[in-house]
Formats: structure tokens, C-alpha cells, sequence
């Protein structure tokens, strides 16, 4: 995904971190300034979804215009150059998948609890 938070604010005549977070402000949106410049600095690795949708009331947009999908990479180069996915396994593991329980030793039958 492509996030195009600098463009969309810099349509709305904002260019600077700081301007951005008085647009939040305005409509009820306080993360730090910090935060505001992490989101216009670069790509977040996540967003909360009640934090894009206070992000879009205050710039007018729509998720859309923030965020764009891009083609994936090849998936394929991956397992050619040797690296795998932690637990990807390329054949099933012997035995059962599911744990068994264990034979009981002894009479068979439960005790009952001290009354």
C-alpha cells in the first residue's frame, strides 16, 4: 500500500506536520506531534481504524486518496533464495497432528473426589 498522507494534505494548502495536526485538532483528533510527523514522514505499518477515519474527516478525503495499493513483489524469489517463513514446512510432519491423549496405568476407571 502507497500513503499518500503529504499529498492529500498538501492539496489542502498543508505542509507542515505542525499544520496537520491543528486540521486534527479541529475535528477532535489529539495524537502527539510526534505521531502526526511519524504519519507524514513516511508509510505507518499500521493505522487504527477510528485514527483513519479522524484523519479523513479532517482532511476531507476519503480512505482512498490516503491509501493506495501497489502491485506485490514476486513472491516467487523467496524460497529461491533460501529463506522461509518461520514454521512454513515443505512436507507434512510424521505422526499425528494433534495431540493424543496418553493411556491411563492402573484400574481404568477415575477415582471419585473426597466428599
Amino acid at each position: 500500500m502507497k500513503w499518500n498522507l503529504r499529498m492529500v494534505a498538501a492539496q489542502r494548502d498543508l505542509w507542515r506536520p505542525t499544520e496537520v495536526l491543528a486540521a486534527f485538532q479541529q475535528v477532535g483528533f489529539n495524537p502527539s506531534l510526534s505521531k502526526v510527523a511519524a504519519l507524514w514522514s513516511g508509510a505507518p505499518v499500521t493505522v487504527r481504524l477510528d485514527d483513519l477515519d479522524k484523519i479523513c474527516t479532517a482532511l476531507n478525503c476519503t480512505v482512498a486518496d490516503l491509501l493506495q495499493a501497489e502491485p506485490l513483489a514476486d513472491t516467487q524469489t523467496a524460497p529461491e533464495s533460501g529463506q522461509q517463513a518461520v514454521g512454513a514446512e515443505t512436507q507434512l510432519p510424521a505422526g499425528p497432528l494433534r495431540p493424543v491423549p496418553r493411556a491411563r496405568h492402573g484400574s481404568g476407571s477415575r477415582s471419585l473426589p473426597p466428599s
